[in-house]
């Protein structure tokens, strides 16, 4: 099989530049990564590369986005992907957002409520958890905060390596201080999306890894009541990452949803 082919462009949209790599061909999918950035290249993305258009921005203030001076909540990364697909022309789009990108997805539904072909949330954050808490990574290291979110820590080390590079260290710096500025107060969820989720009629699968320390499984049980047309799907062996440590596995729910 060919190996896949991966463009990078720079989209002008009016609210600032946003960095965007797509490959493959098909339906298109929209994946919206973790709050600690993501790999250029996994697995994950290439599998689903090799059946649908797949499109990986890099939120504003992350990896290779501009940041925005003005940008001050998660909703309004979610108004930007709204015209990033009015831009791109993005028809029968499914959404996959993974940890803090679900949340990112989870808001852009909430805007149009019948806009998506499917929505995937894989972990999300953005629902305030009854019985536990969402991790907080101004407690841990930036390599610390990483190693919770692996069920496995030869997974780890799989895709980071033994040592982190130290561009990818100062890069981890840069997209906490992002996170803190759009999601500190209150911390990693929204009081208002409880209140807006259910007029969302889009099929939603939502996954999640049954050992995720990040976000309480309880999140994604609430994500599931909350949403009218909602599945839940949890996944033995997975953390956080699930897209990294169960990527096969993720894949197939995806193209099953």
């Amino acid at each position: 099989m060919a190996d896949i082919v991966w463009t990078s462009e720079t989209l002008p949209l009016a609210s600032g530049p946003l960095q965007l790599r797509r490959s493959g061909s098909g339906t298109p999918l929209l994946i919206l990564h973790h709050d600690i950035g993501t790999l250029e290249r996994l697995p994950f993305y290439d599998a689903l590369a090799r059946t649908h258009t797949v499109l990986v921005p890099s939120h504003p203030g992350y990896d290779g986005s501009e940041r925005p001076s003005w940008m001050r909540n998660v909703r309004d990364i979610a108004v930007i992907y709204q015209a990033l697909i009015a831009e791109t022309q993005l028809r029968d789009l499914t959404v996959v957002g993974l940890g803090f990108g679900g949340w990112i997805a989870a808001e852009m539904a909430t805007m149009a409520p019948r806009g998506f072909r499917k929505l995937v949330l894989v972990g999300a954050m953005g629902l305030k958890p009854e019985r536990a808490d969402i991790a907080d990574q101004a407690l841990l290291s930036y390599i610390a905060y990483v190693r919770l979110g692996f069920a496995d820590e030869a997974v780890f080390e799989r895709y980071y390596g033994a040592h982190i590079p130290t561009e990818r260290l100062e890069q981890l710096d840069l997209n906490r201080e992002m996170t803190f500025r759009i999601a500190w107060k209150p911390y990693m969820y929204s009081p208002t999306l409880p209140h807006l989720l259910g007029d969302v009629a889009t099929p939603t699968l939502v996954v999640w890894g049954r050992e995720d320390r990040v976000v309480p499984l309880e999140c994604g049980e609430r994500y599931a009541k909350a949403l009218r047309n909602a599945t839940l799907e949890v996944i033995d062996g997975a953390g956080h990452y699930v897209e990294m440590e169960k990527p096969d596995v993720l894949v197939r729910l995806i193209k099953g949803a």
